[in-house]
């Protein structure tokens, strides 16, 4: 009996994970990235209003996880939150923008990387290390501050995107200082292949973890929630520091990075202690700054496979993709 075809949507690119980026951007963005961010910023703040108030982009989910993570705040706070969210939103959307003919120089004057010294020691004495962030604030430029102001190359983990003009446009903005992008199902591989140049592997690694096969869960804004399990499993299996890099607001387009430990070098630790720290470390500076997290992003689609009469073990293991 003849296989159901595949509809488009499931289909992939033949070349997903193979793209490389642009030889060459495209003058007309580079015309458009060449704006001050002063006048993107103008640009930013009436995107802000049309995507709150006439697209109403994503409102509706940025309303029920505001609620649900603040149940304690009223109408008037979560308000307030959102708008303040949409205007972070957009402006780091624009600042995506200006990524494309940013110098390192305004990377440097605009990123400040703190507590580091620990880190770049290790890399000095030829030590690898793993840095995780979140999408609070910029997580773009931040990248692109690990690969101008630590000295080393990074390796980072990606999602490869399925528009192939998108996909690549993304990937020279993240490697334009340098570092290398990789899929995130063969970032693994790639680091024990690797393992003699010390360097700095790093994810983004709040977002949900729809396709993994091996899923951790735990309590996050008093929701049972599912994180992967990639940055521990790679920190193990090379023996590597972890680092979670906290990323504030210090006003408009300036932010600061702080290297806060998660786990030390070949430290031996339960399954799961370095992501309940990621978590812990996640939650603390979102409710620092809740309108700095990405609200519109729908994080709790997956849902722990419970049997009935047992409590689920933390770590759950699934047949496939979802």
């Amino acid at each position: 009996m003849p296989r159901p075809r595949k509809t488009r949507k499931h289909r992939r690119p033949a070349d997903l994970e193979h793209r490389q980026p642009f030889e060459r951007i495209p003058f007309w963005l580079s015309l458009i990235a060449a704006l001050p961010l002063p006048a993107w910023y103008r640009i930013a703040d009436v995107l802000a209003w049309l995507a709150e108030h006439v697209f109403r982009y994503r409102r509706r989910v940025v309303n029920l996880q505001l609620s649900r993570c603040f149940p304690g705040q009223d109408a008037a706070w979560i308000r307030a939150t959102r708008r303040a969210f949409y205007r972070n939103f957009t402006d780091v959307s624009v600042e995506i923008i200006k990524a494309v003919s940013i110098s390192e120089r305004e990377i440097g004057e605009r990123i400040t990387l703190v507590d580091a010294g620990p880190a770049r020691s290790a890399l000095d004495a030829g030590q690898s290390i793993v840095v995780v962030t979140s999408h609070n604030c910029n997580w773009e430029w931040t990248l692109l501050a690990l690969s101008t102001g630590m000295g080393h190359p990074v390796q980072a983990a990606y999602k490869p995107l399925h528009g192939r003009w998108g996909d690549r446009l993304f990937l020279t903005i993240r490697s334009r200082f340098g570092a290398r992008m990789i899929p995130a199902k063969r970032l693994l591989m790639r680091v024990l292949r690797d393992r003699r140049q010390a360097r700095i592997v790093a994810m983004v690694a709040d977002q949900d973890p729809v396709s993994a096969s091996v899923r951790y869960f735990t309590d996050f804004f008093g929701q049972d929630t599912a994180f992967y399990l990639g940055p521990e499993a790679i920190a193990r299996v090379a023996k590597m520091a972890v680092y979670y890099l906290a990323v504030r607001r210090e006003s408009r387009g300036h932010y600061s990075v702080t290297f806060e430990p998660l786990a030390a070098a070949g430290e031996e630790l339960p399954q799961g202690a370095v992501i309940e720290r990621f978590a812990r470390h996640v939650e603390a500076l979102t409710r620092e700054h809740p309108a700095d997290w990405l609200w519109s992003y729908r994080r709790w689609k997956v849902r722990r496979i419970r049997e009935r009469g047992d409590e689920p073990a933390r770590i759950e293991v699934t047949s496939g993709s979802d």
